[in-house]
C-alpha cells in the first residue's frame, strides 16, 4: 500500500522562498572589502538570488555545470549558495588558502565553468590563468567603483551583471537527488577528493542542525558563522539560518581579527557562533588583552580540532558562554555528532558537564554510528573500547566526483556493508557520547599498546604558557615508537621540558608521557587550520630521542 502523501521535491530553493515569505525582514549583516558593514533582508536577498539566476544563465551556464567560488563569509558569497544551487547548477566551494597548484588541480578537475572570485583571490587567479584554460569566465564579487585592475582576461563585475537583470525568475522543480553542491577534501596525502552533495542530503542535513540538541537554530538568534562558507558549507550555517529566520552576521575576510569579530558580536547582538579552536583561542586572547566581554553571546560551537579545556573553561568564566563540541567532515556534510546534556544529567558538577564538553558529542538523527576492531568485528559502546569509526546516514558520501561509488572499490570510502570509514579511532560511552582518540594514521604504537596523541596534545595546550602542541610518533630503538611532543610558548613567555613535563605528569598515564619536547615559533598548519602533522613528521624525520 503506497501512502497519499504529496512527493515534493527537497530543494535548497524552498529554504530561499520560504525564508522570504516567512521571515522578509530578517536582516543579513556583512564585512566586505567594498563595504565594511553591509546591510540587506531576506527579500531583497531573494530578489538579488533571482537576478544571479538569470544573470548565470546569460553567461551560458547550463544545468548541470559547476560553478565555482573562491569568496569568504558575505552576502554575495550566500547569493551564489542560493542561485547557483536552485538553478540546477553545481555551487563548488573552494579553500583560497590552499596551495596554488591544488586550486589549479581543483578548478580543472571538477571542470568549472565560471568562478565567482573575492577581490583579494584575483592575485591567485592571475599567477594560475595559465593552468585554468577550461573557465569561461572569472566574475569578480565587488561593484564596479572597487574592480581591480587585472591581466586575467574574461574579467566580469558582479554588480554590473545583476544589475542587467529583473528578478522575474521562477526556481525550477527538479530530482531531489541532483548535485547543489561541491566541496573538496584538505588532506595532506594525494590529490584533494571532491564531495558532491545534493538538495535532498543538504536539506535534510539543514533540519537536523537545526534541531534544539543540535544547534537550536530560531527566529530568536543571531547567528555569526566563523567557520568559512568555502569549507564544507559553513557547517551547514547558510541552510538552516534561512530556514528558520535566524539573522546572519558574516564576517567577510575578517573571520581571524579579534577586533572585528567583538565589534561584530556586540554591534549586532550576536548570541551564537561556530568556529575553529585556534579562532576562539584568538578572540579569548583578544578580549582579555583588551579588557573587554560579549554579554550577548552564550554559545559557540567548536568543531575542526579538538577543543583544549582551557577554552571551555575560558568562555564560561569569563564570558558566561557555553562551548557546544561536535564532529564531523567534508564527506558527512559535516555533521556528525554534536554535544548536548542527556536526561538525568541535570544536576552534574561544573567538572562533570565540562568532561562531556571536551568529547565530540553525540549523535543526531541522521547518523548511525559503529567501531570497529582490525577484524571489522563491531565494539561495545562501553566508553572503554577503542576502533575504527564508521557512519551511515542519509548526507554522508558515498564516493567521490570522477572515481568508482561501488562498495569496497579501491576508490571507494564505503564498504560492502554500506559504511563510510571516518579515519578516525574512537570509543563511544553508553549514553552515546563520542570520544575521537587519534586519527587511524597519527596514533602512537608504542611497545605493543596504542597511545593517542590527542589526548597528549589536550592536556599540553591546558599548560598556562604553551599556546599550540603537536603530538607525533617517532622511532625508539626499545619501543619501536614514542610520543615527541612539539610545543609553541604563549607570546612573551619562556618554555623548559622539565616544566611541561612536569605539569603532564598526573595528566597522563605514564606509557602516554611524552619522551622528549622540543619547542618551536610555529607548528604548520592545512589550508583549514588543521596541525599538519605530516609535515611535522617530514620536519622530524631525523629525529632521534635523548640517549636513545
Amino acid at each position: 500500500m503506497q501512502a497519499l502523501m504529496m512527493d515534493t521535491p527537497l530543494m535548497i530553493s524552498s529554504i530561499l522562498k520560504h525564508a522570504e515569505r516567512n521571515f522578509p525582514e530578517v536582516e543579513m549583516v556583512s564585512v566586505t572589502v567594498d563595504q565594511p558593514r553591509h546591510r540587506q533582508n531576506n527579500k531583497i536577498f531573494a530578489s538579488r538570488c533571482r537576478k544571479l539566476a538569470k544573470a548565470l544563465e546569460s553567461l551560458g551556464a547550463e544545468f548541470g555545470d559547476r560553478i565555482g567560488t573562491l569568496a569568504w563569509n558575505d552576502f554575495r558569497h550566500m547569493e551564489l549558495y542560493y542561485a547557483v544551487s536552485g538553478a540546477g547548477m553545481v555551487c563548488h566551494t573552494i579553500n583560497p588558502k590552499l596551495f596554488p597548484e591544488q586550486v589549479a588541480y581543483i578548478i580543472n578537475h571538477a571542470d568549472d565553468k565560471i568562478l565567482f572570485v573575492d577581490v583579494l583571490v584575483v592575485p591567485l587567479l592571475e599567477a594560475l590563468q595559465e593552468h585554468i584554460k577550461k573557465v569561461d569566465c572569472i566574475v569578480v564579487l565587488t561593484d564596479k567603483a572597487h574592480m581591480p585592475d587585472s591581466c586575467l582576461e574574461n574579467l566580469v563585475c558582479y554588480e554590473e551583471l545583476l544589475e542587467a537583470q529583473t528578478d522575474s525568475y521562477e526556481w525550477p522543480l527538479f530530482d531531489e537527488n541532483t548535485a547543489c553542491g561541491m566541496c573538496y577534501t584538505s588532506g595532506t596525502t594525494g590529490n584533494p577528493k571532491g564531495v558532491v552533495y545534493s538538495h535532498r542530503s543538504t536539506v535534510l542535513h539543514a533540519l537536523a542542525g537545526a534541531l534544539p540538541d543540535v544547534t537550536g537554530a530560531s527566529n530568536m538568534q543571531t547567528s555569526l558563522p566563523v567557520v568559512p562558507m568555502f569549507h564544507v558549507n559553513a557547517w551547514g550555517a547558510p541552510y538552516a539560518a534561512l530556514m528558520v529566520g535566524t539573522k546572519l552576521v558574516l564576517p567577510g575576510p575578517k573571520m581571524a581579527d579579534g577586533e572585528t569579530l567583538h565589534d561584530l558580536m556586540v554591534s549586532e547582538q550576536v548570541s551564537v557562533s561556530s568556529g575553529v579552536p585556534t579562532i576562539w583561542m584568538a578572540l579569548l586572547d583578544y578580549l582579555e588583552a583588551e579588557q573587554k566581554t560579549v554579554p550577548s553571546l552564550n554559545r559557540v560551537h567548536v568543531g575542526g580540532a579538538a577543543c583544549p579545556k582551557v577554552i571551555v573553561d575560558r568562555f564560561r568564566e569569563q564570558h558566561d558562554c557555553e562551548v557546544v563540541q561536535g564532529w564531523g567532515m567534508t564527506e558527512t556534510s559535516p555533521l556528525g555528532t554534536v554535544y548536548a546534556k542527556k536526561r538525568g544529567m541535570e544536576n552534574f558538577s561544573t567538572e562533570q558537564v565540562t568532561a562531556l564538553q571536551l568529547l565530540q558529542g553525540r549523535g543526531v538523527f541522521g547518523i548511525e554510528m559503529c567501531i570497529v576492531d582490525e577484524n571489522n568485528t563491531e565494539l561495545p559502546w562501553d566508553g572503554v573500547a577503542s576502533g575504527a569509526l564508521k557512519v551511515r546516514g542519509p548526507w554522508v558520501a558515498k564516493g567521490y566526483f570522477g572515481l568508482s561509488d561501488t562498495p569496497g572499490h579501491e576508490d571507494c570510502p564505503v564498504d560492502e556493508s554500506g559504511w563510510f570509514n571516518t579515519g578516525d579511532v574512537a570509543a563511544i560511552t553508553p549514553e552515546g557520547f563520542l570520544q575521537i582518540t587519534d586519527r587511524t594514521k597519527d596514533v602512537i604504537k608504542s611497545g605493543g599498546e596504542w597511545i593517542s596523541s590527542i589526548e597528549i596534545e589536550n592536556a599540553a595546550v591546558n599548560h598556562p604558557d604553551i599556546a599550540e602542541a603537536a603530538v607525533i610518533g617517532r622511532f625508539h630503538p626499545k619501543w619501536t615508537e614514542r610520543p615527541l611532543l612539539i610545543a609553541v610558548a604563549q607570546q612573551g613567555k619562556t618554555l623548559q621540558k622539565s616544566d611541561v613535563l612536569e605539569f603532564l605528569n598526573d595528566k597522563l598515564h605514564k606509557m602516554a608521557l611524552p619522551d622528549d619536547v622540543v619547542f618551536t615559533d610555529e607548528l604548520p598548519h592545512t589550508a583549514t587550520g588543521k596541525i599538519n602533522k605530516l609535515g611535522l613528521r617530514e620536519t622530524y624525520k631525523d629525529y632521534s630521542f635523548p640517549e636513545a
